[in-house]
């Protein structure tokens, strides 16, 4: 008798049942293709669609004029200097939230999210308060002698980074807390029982475990940044042109909603090119 013969039927395999409970996405996701999906779409077309029908005429001005490639540099140098910023500042900021214990997790918790429940409009109002000539910085430099007169800080690239970092700073302290929580603070501890040297812990054992919460941070913030408008127009006015700004001016100015419409194609392709590196990375990450 051969081995076929032999061998046991092939049972088939079972057939994949939806689950009920995948039903309850059902409202979220039409409510999403209704008031994302569908104005998306109907931006993308705008776009590509000119006086006298189809024109690729919005992005040929867009990435081919000088003065739109010299906005699209200063919105990517805006979310890098923000994003360089945040992490700087919040990637100590998210170890100590994290073992901080009983009040002062609290405390620092509540320094956190507090800024959120604030609007931006407030916070970008408050950094011109604060940076004008007769602000309390200038004030306090005077009185202290560091300077002899006011010094102009308002509406200069400082100031712009300064509260730009200041208002995404949470969404990167968030992320990483959440990871660097679920980390064993053990880890280094045993490095340092087998003679690592306090860089080499950090580089690593420390720094590898939160690369996830990093990439999510970072991710998140430039996608923010750079597509900021509130905290640049009030920060810097027209003396430095964002992509969000020229959109503003094109839609509500000029009335191109051709140019206006490529714009936003471009910043939309720089954020998902962002989102989906990202994305990658994390599963590279996650595997290792």
């Amino acid at each position: 008798m051969s081995a076929t013969a032999l061998a046991a039927p092939a049972t088939p395999a079972p057939a994949r049942r939806l689950d009920p409970l995948a039903l309850l996405a059902l409202p979220g996701l039409a409510f999403l293709g209704v008031v994302f999906l569908l104005p998306l779409l109907l931006l993308l077309w705008s776009s590509i669609r000119g006086a006298e029908g189809f024109s690729l005429q919005g992005y040929v001005r867009v990435l081919g004029d000088p003065y739109y490639v010299g906005v699209i540099g200063a919105s990517l140098q805006l979310g890098l200097v923000t994003t360089l910023g945040a992490l700087l500042l919040g990637y100590p900021a998210a170890f100590a939230l994290a073992r901080a214990k009983g009040g002062w997790q609290v405390l620092l918790f509540a320094l956190v999210f507090l800024p959120l429940t604030v609007s931006i409009i407030v916070k970008s109002f408050g950094w011109g308060i604060v940076l004008r000539r007769d602000g309390i910085l200038n004030w306090a430099m005077l009185n202290l002698g560091l300077i002899e007169r006011p010094v102009r800080m308002i509406f200069t690239e400082g100031a712009l980074y300064a509260g730009m970092i200041n208002v995404f700073l949470p969404f990167m302290v968030l992320p990483i807390y959440s990871v660097v929580r679920m980390m064993d603070p053990r880890l280094p501890d045993a490095a340092a029982t087998l003679g690592a040297s306090p860089w080499f812990r950090f580089t690593r054992v420390t720094l590898p475990l939160s690369l996830p919460g990093v990439v999510a941070g970072v991710s998140l913030v430039f996608s923010l940044a750079v597509a900021a408008y509130v905290t640049p127009s009030l920060l810097m006015g027209d003396r430095y042109m964002t992509m969000s700004m020229v959109m503003a001016k094109a839609f509500l100015n000029l009335r191109d909603w051709q140019l206006g419409a490529a714009m936003a194609a471009v910043l939309l392709a720089v954020a998902a090119f962002v989102v989906v590196g990202a994305s990658v990375l994390q599963r590279r990450l996650g595997g290792r």
